[in-house]
């Protein structure tokens, strides 16, 4: 996995399909996004992202997340 930081281009899949968008934030604590409370930590980071379809946030793993270009 390529190293993710805010403003990268990614791709991940959701329960409609698979989405695009945008990093907005890395996770290193407890956040909510969507109903879901992610629990990160700064060993194991969680990234915030917009989707550029809906422009809904979600966090996700960085394992997850596949960088584009």
């Amino acid at each position: 996995m390529s190293k993710l930081s805010t403003g990268d281009k990614v791709r991940w899949n959701t329960a409609q399909g698979e989405t695009e968008g945008t990093i907005t934030a890395k996770v290193t604590g407890t956040a909510k996004a969507g109903g879901h409370v992610a629990k990160a930590s700064a060993d194991e980071p969680q990234y915030r992202v917009k989707s550029a379809k809906s422009g809904k946030t979600a966090i996700h793993k960085g394992e997850a997340l596949k960088k584009l270009g």
